[in-house]
């Protein structure tokens, strides 16, 4: 055991520190967290428009117009997080480098738009020339989580152009006299200029390979890629997808979550810079059939993350519990009292920095465990059909279990397998936190006998 707490101090502390630490992630980071209040309030509205209740389904279709009106805000917030976070992201990365972050943001909306192909669409027929009238327009489909890759690439990318070109100085620069707002506008001119000019480069060389038919070592086949979001499809988020969404690979992720919190470090946040937008592109997709009354297709997505953390970052509400009503040491019982308010909510800070499972080798092992044994009974139970799959729907991430199951299902099904999920891990926790509770017990115990007191005073 020694050694294992040695090798998570020596080596992987370390590592994870500079992960926490490094800019783009931490960017990223930042990005995902502002596009949550948006998901959120277009899942208030999608739950409206789909509430799983049968009678008012029934009298929702019986009223499609209602439906139609309440998707409305959930259109305009859930389905633009790409652009959200292609400004989020560049905006935070701009902060990093201490340039203009309003600036380089909207460079990186442009170039974002700069990239992002028209798709036409017939819109009816000139009456004297009985041809086709055909408009020019950008796919929304591209404004959702499936253009939040590009988006998050392209806000990396502009605000990297962005920075060196004003390092270098190549600016333009006014006189002392003019205001400072007018001042900055023209000293993001030329390095606006120069990142939308890049990515329109680009574009027109991925059109140009496409019309040539290039073929990239039977990589890239360009006959069939007509823009950079085809090519991130192929290169990046396909294969992220279908490795990190898998349950082998949902499990890995999992445990490098719990990985990261055994040092200190907040594991959700590190590894969630890398998997939420695969994750949330899953949940649009659920949404997006939920809308439509059709079954959702996917099983991991970011709510599945939701529905196995009970408590936070290693499902530690079954621990609380045990603590609270289990234990014959004080000082358990009384960490359980302050902890069962927050773990209600998935704050477990508390449990982790004051049980402590950061750094404890008796709790780490269960804190390992308990991830992979939530993640395993809760995909079986989606692949099996015993509960019903998630909809897309993402509640606040503190709202209760259970309410938060059966919000996140749309059935009573998915508050019970929250419910079997706290027995389980309770279950899990409870030897281990029986070694901590009993080791405390016992020194309450021989604090409170005056042994030592009368020795000293026959001494």
């Amino acid at each position: 055991m020694d050694k294992i707490m040695n090798f998570l101090e020596e080596k992987v502390m370390p590592v994870a520190g500079r992960l926490a630490a490094q800019r783009h992630l931490t960017a990223l980071r930042d990005a995902m967290v502002l596009t949550i209040p948006f998901i959120i309030i277009g899942s208030v509205f999608l739950i409206l428009a789909n509430f799983p209740i049968q009678a008012y389904l029934d009298w929702m279709a019986a009223h499609p117009t209602v439906k139609t009106t309440l998707l409305y805000p959930y259109n305009a917030t859930f389905n633009l997080v790409a652009l959200i976070a292609t400004f989020a992201v560049a905006y935070r990365l701009a902060q990093s480098y201490n340039v203009d972050a309003l600036a380089t943001g909207a460079t990186a909306l442009a170039a974002y738009f700069t990239v992002t192909p028209f798709t036409g669409f017939v819109t009816g027929v000139n009456p004297e020339t009985k041809a086709n009238i055909i408009v020019n327009a950008m796919n929304q489909d591209y404004f959702t989580s499936k253009g939040l890759f590009v988006g998050l690439i392209i806000g990396i990318v502009t605000t990297e152009i962005c920075r060196r070109v004003i390092h270098k100085n190549i600016v333009i620069k006014m006189p002392d006299g003019v205001p400072p707002t007018v001042a900055r506008s023209f000293v993001a001119l030329i390095p606006g200029f120069i990142a939308i000019f890049v990515v329109y480069l680009m574009r027109v060389g991925i059109e140009a390979l496409n019309r040539a038919h290039f073929n990239l070592f039977g990589i890239l086949d360009f006959s069939n890629i007509t823009s950079i979001h085809d090519i991130v499809k192929v290169l990046l988020q396909k294969p992220l997808t279908e490795v990190g969404t898998s349950l082998i690979g949902t499990c890995v992720v999992m445990i490098l979550i719990s990985l990261l919190w055994a040092v200190g470090l907040h594991g959700s946040s590190i590894v969630g810079s890398v998997m939420v937008p695969i994750w949330l592109q899953l949940t649009s997709e659920n949404a997006l059939a939920t809308a439509a009354g059709q079954v959702p297709p996917h099983i991991v997505t970011e709510e599945f993350r939701t529905i196995i953390q009970i408590g936070g970052s290693g499902g530690t509400f079954g621990l609380v519990l045990a603590m609270l009503f289990l234990s014959k040491s004080k000082q358990m019982k009384q960490l359980g009292k302050l902890a069962i308010g927050p773990g209600l909510f998935n704050i477990n800070e508390p449990i982790l920095f004051g049980l402590p499972i950061v750094l404890n080798p008796v709790m780490l092992i269960p804190f390992f465990i308990v991830p992979v044994i939530q993640t395993l009974i809760t995909y079986f139970a989606f692949d099996l059909g015993l509960v019903h799959m998630l909809t897309g729907v993402v509640p606040p991430w503190t709202l209760p279990p259970i309410i938060q199951g059966y919000l996140l299902t749309g059935s009573i099904s998915g508050a019970i397998l929250q419910l079997v999920m706290i027995v389980v891990t309770g279950l899990i926790y409870y030897p281990f936190f029986k070694i901590m509770d009993n080791k405390n017990y016992k020194e309450e115990k021989e604090a409170e006998t005056p042994s030592n007191t009368k020795k000293a005073i026959v001494g």
